[in-house]
């Protein structure tokens, strides 16, 4: 079983910066693939961003330039979501995620963002 569990969502106005964690413990493979989902209601979750065991990355077109996700796996298994320039159509939940094989898909329970106008 793996378990994660995010951290640093809140309150911030527009053009403000928030920076979320999500570690993950358990039973984690050295080859996975770690990645941000945010959802909001009546709205599919949707991909921000992923970071695989190599480092590359991928991200949502609307957070390219703004959203910055990395890893650290030295003592923890984390890995961090850094935003800046936040919009109002930034606030949801963010869900954690951990992608392995094998296995299937883990999620954590989600931190929530919002943005003030």
């Amino acid at each position: 079983q793996v378990q994660l569990v995010e951290s640093g969502g809140g309150l911030v106005q527009a053009g403000g910066s928030l920076r979320l964690s999500c570690v993950a413990s358990g039973r984690i493979f050295s080859m996975n693939v770690l990645g941000w989902y945010r959802q909001t209601p009546g709205k599919q979750r949707e991909l921000v961003a992923t970071i695989s065991w190599t480092g590359r990355t991928n991200y949502a077109d609307s957070v390219k330039g703004r959203f910055t996700i990395s890893r650290d796996n030295t003592k923890n298994t984390t890995v961090y979501l850094q935003m800046i320039s936040l919009k109002s159509e930034d606030t949801a939940v963010y869900y954690c995620n951990l992608n392995q094989s094998p296995g299937m898909p883990y999620w954590g329970k989600g931190t929530l963002v919002t943005v003030s106008s």
